[in-house]
């Protein structure tokens, strides 16, 4: 139950992020898009509206939660790179995903925004400073620092992590 809830593992991002960490990492968010269109785009509803485990999101799910997730995080980024260390605005993810446009919308309105919201995250992210990089906002539940670069690497971990749940489901259902 734990590979299909974490298919690729827990986040590991290390303790001393290099320049390559970061541009390795931002390349996955630049890929991202992409990548997940093509894995979902030829999908039946009924398969979109399939959990990818039991107890788990639906591939309809999924696709939207990412959409809602990086735009949350592209606003962190804002926040950061404008206010001193801010304390972010937490959202209840799975409350989200319950939603009546989560559960039922076109995924093409999500995989049109992630397309719109990682070309803008990634244009950012390649245009900071380390010192910007370096910059950071603090989580609410947890009172937690989280500097964007690190930012970064647990969103592209985030992109693999989502795309590893749809992938491992179409090959179990043997629909790729």
């Amino acid at each position: 139950m734990e590979h299909l809830k974490y298919p690729i593992g827990k986040p590991n991002i290390p303790e001393n992020i290099t320049p390559e960490n970061v541009k390795d990492w931002t390349k996955t968010l630049e890929d991202f898009s992409e990548k997940l269109e093509k894995l979902v785009s030829n999908l039946t509803d009924e398969q979109l509206d399939t959990p990818y485990r039991d107890g788990g999101w639906t591939v309809r799910q999924v696709v939207h939660h990412c959409a809602d997730s990086h735009h949350n995080s592209y606003t962190r980024f804002k926040w950061a790179l404008t206010e001193d260390k801010p304390i972010i605005k937490a959202y209840f993810e799975d409350r989200w995903a319950e939603l009546f446009d989560s559960k039922s919308a076109p995924i093409q309105l999500s995989l049109l925004h992630l397309k719109a919201i990682h070309a803008k995250l990634v244009y950012l992210i390649k245009g900071l400073t380390d010192e910007e990089l370096s910059k950071s906002f603090i989580l609410p539940e947890s009172n937690k620092e989280v500097v964007l670069k690190e930012n970064i690497g647990i969103y592209a971990w985030h992109c693999n992590h989502h795309y590893a749940h749809i992938e491992n489901l179409l090959i179990r259902k043997g629909w790729k």
